[in-house]
């Protein structure tokens, strides 16, 4: 019996994560070369950041990714994007993948101008194919009078509309969110969620960190909820974040007690 063609972009299985914590703590260099001539070693200890995930995204599909602060979802994203290394599981992604957070990737001495460029470096272009995308992207984020003004002079939301005007212009596979809508002024985000329906259409896939949960039902189809590192739920995003907002409100199953 043949075996049946994988249809997904994107598929996690039983993905771990965690990162080593020094116990102690030395706030000087005299206390370090103290304890080091002593013999002490810095213990450490692990903690679990992101506990046997599992989710996958098909061709054109979205997922929402939300939690509370601290619960692993921009940790989850990162290693998405090769940034972070699991500890264990597997990520299988069949494709081109950005990550679009908020500053990531920008040098703020620099000008919107030398921003372009250096980002089209960091994912793989070269400065005559930046070139061409220069005026489309700078015109989408509505910059064309800040070109020439270091990025440290930029608002939040002007920086944020830099970069996604970047991501969706280089036409990734999977284009990773983090956050980066919840920035850019009620215009702006209205303009960005008509230009990923559009990509969508195309074929473009997205994986959204997001807090505002009536944007994550409009833009994803799917969504996981992360928790203190484990999945509290995945599934349709209408039926997921209905009981996220109870959690949140303390209609909370017994589970989510403990």
């Amino acid at each position: 019996m043949e075996e049946k063609e994988t249809d997904y972009l994107l598929k996690i299985e039983n993905l771990n994560m965690e990162f080593k914590m020094p116990a102690l703590r030395f706030d000087t260099l005299k206390e370090r070369m103290v304890n080091f001539f002593k013999g002490k070693r810095v213990k450490s200890r692990r903690l679990q950041v992101l506990d046997n995930i599992n989710c996958e995204i098909k061709k054109g599909e979205s997922l929402g990714v939300i939690g509370h602060n601290g619960a692993g979802k921009s940790t989850l994203l990162k290693i998405v994007a090769g940034i972070y290394r699991p500890t264990a599981g597997k990520v299988d992604l069949k494709g081109s993948v950005v990550l679009l957070n908020l500053g990531a990737g920008f040098d703020m001495e620099a000008t919107a101008e030398e921003n372009v460029y250096l980002n089209g470096a960091i994912l793989g272009f070269s400065r005559k194919q930046m070139k061409k995308r220069f005026k489309s992207i700078i015109e989408f984020a509505e910059l064309e009078d800040f070109v020439k003004m270091p990025l440290k002079n930029f608002s939040s939301g002007m920086v944020s509309r830099l970069g996604f005007a970047i991501a969706i212009d280089v036409h990734p596979d999977l284009l990773l969110v983090d956050e980066v809508l919840s920035v850019g002024d009620a215009n702006f985000q209205k303009k960005c969620i008509e230009k990923i329906n559009e990509m969508k259409k195309s074929g473009v896939s997205f994986m959204f960190v997001s807090h505002n949960i009536a944007q994550v039902k409009n833009l994803c189809e799917n969504t996981l909820w992360i928790e203190n590192s484990k999945v509290m739920g995945y599934g349709p995003s209408e039926e997921i974040c209905k009981k996220y907002y109870d959690y949140c409100t303390g209609n909370r199953p017994e589970s989510a007690k403990n």
